[in-house]
């Protein structure tokens, strides 16, 4: 194979990739995503957020409902970044932020009951415990490294983006109604992937998104003025001009990178349970991206051809938690500074804790 059939194919590998990503993932994951982004950023109580996720909360009470939170979330490591996103902006500590951004693609529901059906249950709760523990210290070093930026956050005045009076009672009434509208965008987000497991069929997901979000559009029509629906599609814009363009590149990147990368050379470099062999299936599962649920049936093939326990576990962290479109889109959302450490911290963590877990769990 010569050096232009070489370049042909890496390129179609990444159109490849995006046909894929456009077709499957925008439509039913990423439209409910930004457009929750935009309602938490509208509509949400500033208050209660500051109150259980703000600097201010205590951290033994903000992290473990983030994490925790987090695990109803069948989102992948792109999807969440909206979501995080959004409370981030709407006054969430930084520390709660990231932990979601971990843990809601490492750790949901869905992908631990697949994850437990594909690989084992050990596999699935060696995968739980790994993502919840390591999210508490995700949140720490966040909030440790940024400590100064937070302080300076949490004294500047944010201005509220509801329009219109500004009584305790409007608000409290729009606060209410728009918990029920986020409600109904998490169902949109969560029906296609949960319900639509195992059906041979993408439309029948289609389906699945149609149905609760024809409901959504008809509930924010009727009780919404215009003026606060224009105010929630504005942000919810603002979030799709920030950060999907982003992802397209970064996807169109990982689909060369796969073309590229010999099948041959992985499986003889992930055999064991050693070390090396664990920070590097973290570090290919840091920089590919897994669409939910694909990162089981994925590793799966991978210890079929001799891949250890301890490296399946890293890869299965890193891989929903982290992407090469993620982290591009993470230095847009979040900053340089924040996403080096964020990405140094957790492939170390899902190290450490893959290759502890391989030592005792599969000795």
């Amino acid at each position: 194979m010569d050096i232009v059939d070489v370049v042909i194919n890496a390129i179609m590998g990444g159109l490849y990739a995006l046909e894929d990503y456009v077709a499957y993932h925008v439509l039913t994951c990423l439209v409910p995503a930004f457009l929750l982004a935009g309602a938490i950023t509208v509509f949400l109580s500033r208050e209660a957020i500051l109150k259980y996720l703000g600097s201010a909360s205590r951290k033994a009470m903000s992290f473990p409902l983030a994490a925790v939170s987090s695990m109803g979330l069948a989102v992948c490591s792109c999807t969440v970044i909206p979501i995080a996103a959004g409370l981030y902006r709407r006054g969430s500590s930084i520390g709660p932020a990231f932990i979601i951004l971990w843990t809601a693609p490492a750790s949901s529901l869905l992908a631990l009951v697949y994850t437990g059906a594909v690989l084992g249950m050990d596999m699935a709760l060696a995968r739980i415990a790994a993502a919840l523990s390591t999210a508490v210290v995700v949140g720490l070093v966040m909030t440790t490294a940024f400590r100064r930026e937070e302080v300076e956050r949490a004294a500047r005045p944010t201005k509220l983006s509801l329009s219109g009076g500004s009584s305790r009672t409007r608000t409290t009434i729009i606060g209410l109604r728009g918990l029920v509208l986020i409600l109904l965008l998490i169902a949109t987000l969560l029906m296609p992937n949960y319900l639509g497991v195992g059906r041979p069929y993408f439309p029948d997901k289609v389906v699945l998104f149609i149905i609760p979000m024809t409901v959504t559009s008809i509930y924010a029509w009727q009780v919404f003025e215009g003026s606060s629906i224009r105010e929630w599609l504005r942000e919810t814009l603002w979030f799709v001009r920030l950060i999907f363009p982003l992802m397209l590149i970064g996807v169109f990147a990982v689909g060369i990178i796969k073309a590229l990368l010999p099948e041959q050379w992985v499986h003889a470099w992930l055999g064991g349970n050693g070390l090396f062999q664990t920070f590097l299936a973290t570090l290919i599962g840091a920089v590919t991206y897994f669409a939910t649920l694909t990162e089981a049936p994925f590793v799966h093939a991978l210890m079929t051809l001799g891949m250890g326990p301890a490296p399946a576990l890293g890869l299965l962290l890193a891989g929903p938690g982290l992407s090469a479109p993620n982290m591009i889109a993470i230095m847009r959302v979040f900053g340089v500074k924040k996403a080096a450490v964020y990405i140094v911290t957790t492939v170390a963590l899902a190290t450490v804790t893959a290759y502890a877990l391989g030592d005792v769990v599969w000795r």
